[in-house]
């Protein structure tokens, strides 16, 4: 496989200083100095100074991807330049947005063009892209976005960060050992109504916090599906990668003639289902206003209705239970039992929070005001623009890769839980079950050749 070794620079060959290798010089000849964003005014260098151009590709181009790509279009300062997908129709639909949004550009000559590829280690190859937004089925995350971070790129990668646990752990060291800009997409991070939810709990508003309830929706079964040909336009077999090989049935992937939701979310072999798909979004909540996002639970219990045949085999009905050192529970359950969102319950108060609304008890909690002294937590108000910020500061973005994998780690690990049914003691700092050597197996998953971390 592709090792992602880091290249030279390549200094002026063919294209001059890019943005990238002018923002390490700049790093480097700032010295201790490297928390002061090393970006140097258009000003000064001109309009077509290396800082002032970020160059991206897109490794994955389907239901999510074309959104994330319409969100990029947006920023002035960036210009995607490569779109990669194994589905060359989903790919040729992406280079003709892309085109479309920098129309006016094309016109004056001031973008060349998107290129389309169908392996994204050609997108990782090229020199000239200084990041990379990883759009792809769960079971491929981590090795292209690892790909990515070895070869200097900075990455932002739709969540869950990994399906594994040693995936996401390599991942988070890797871009730790890089020294890349990483953003995973929990975007609820950037919404001002949980980042208040969260600053309400951390700052004692509520008082002691004992429990926190997450709750989300879970997703049907369905019946066995046939055996179909592969449409032409797809490479299946580059589709599976590292999953293991299985006939192809278009609910196996995704819909060959529209942008709909894809199967691939509701089968085991390339993600967990809701667990991981919602539990990446509120469990990172949860772990945010418990102050525990960089570190993890100590037990876990849980149960779940599976389906008995058919295609789609995560999850159905599930409750699981989670305890931290510091003594707070965690519970997190389909919404039979626990509403949509997280509810963060302490011996003075509560505070609930979902997309778009935030309720706390009292009342009067809403207008209270984070005083200078207290904590005030990661200020974001918008996702990718985030991204982009830290890009030309090199800062550390609001959902890094450390805090990431232990989101994600956090649901994997419920899930595991939920297939054994019986109590399971973790230890987070060795990211191992104790004394537990069946669910020990279950934290990693083999690879298909030729493909391994």
């Amino acid at each position: 496989m592709f090792t992602g070794q880091k290249k030279k620079s390549g200094g002026l060959k063919g294209r001059g200083l890019s943005r990238r290798d002018f923002l390490k010089s700049a790093a480097v000849g700032s010295g201790a100095m490297m928390a002061i964003p090393c970006i140097v005014p258009s000003r000064v260098l001109g309009a077509d100074a290396p800082s002032n151009v970020i160059t991206m590709g897109c490794i994955g181009t389907g239901r999510m991807g074309r959104g994330d790509i319409m969100d990029v279009l947006g920023f002035k300062e960036v210009q995607i330049v490569a779109v990669c997908d194994v589905d060359s129709k989903r790919a040729e639909d992406a280079k003709i947005l892309v085109e479309k949004g920098y129309s006016d550009m094309i016109a004056f000559g001031k973008y060349k063009g998107c290129s389309t590829y169908g392996d994204f280690r050609e997108v990782i190859g090229r020199e000239d892209i200084d990041a990379v937004m990883i759009v792809t089925p769960d079971h491929w995350h981590a090795l292209p976005a690892i790909a990515a971070a070895k070869a200097g790129k900075d990455i932002f990668l739709q969540k869950p960060l990994s399906l594994t646990i040693p995936e996401g752990r390599v991942l988070a060291d890797t871009v730790k050992r890089y020294g890349n800009v990483f953003l995973v997409g929990s975007q609820q991070r950037s919404d001002s109504r949980f980042r208040l939810g969260c600053e309400l709990v951390r700052n004692g508003r509520i008082g002691e916090l004992h429990t926190v309830k997450v709750g989300f929706d879970t997703d049907p079964a369905c019946e066995p599906q046939p055996v179909m040909p592969v449409p032409k336009n797809l490479n299946y077999d580059m589709w599976l990668g590292p999953a293991p090989w299985a006939e192809y049935t278009e609910n196996r992937v995704h819909p060959d003639n529209d942008y709909g939701r894809p199967g691939w979310l509701r089968i085991s072999d390339y993600g967990a289902g809701m667990i991981t798909g919602w539990g990446s979004h509120h469990i990172d909540i949860a772990h945010w206003g418990m102050g525990t996002d960089r570190s993890g639970p100590v037990q876990i219990e849980g149960t779940a209705e599976y389906p008995q045949d058919g295609l789609w085999d995560v999850h159905g009905d599930f409750y699981i239970e989670y305890k931290y050192a510091n003594g707070v529970k965690l519970i997190c359950a389909d919404n039979k039992v626990n509403k949509q969102g997280v509810v963060f319950e302490g011996t003075e108060g509560w505070v609930y929070v979902e997309r778009g609304h935030i309720e706390t008890n009292p009342k009067s909690l809403l207008s209270s005001k984070i005083r200078s002294e207290e904590i005030h937590l990661y200020k974001s108000t918008n996702h990718k623009a985030n991204f982009v910020e830290c890009i030309k500061s090199r800062a550390e973005t609001v959902a890094p890769a450390e805090v990431a994998h232990r989101s994600c780690s956090a649901c994997v690990l419920g899930d595991i839980a939920m297939r054994l049914g019986r109590k399971l003691r973790w230890d987070p700092e060795k990211e191992q079950f104790i004394g537990d050597s069946e669910a020990n197996k279950m934290v990693s998953r083999p690879m298909r050749s030729p493909w391994s971390l």
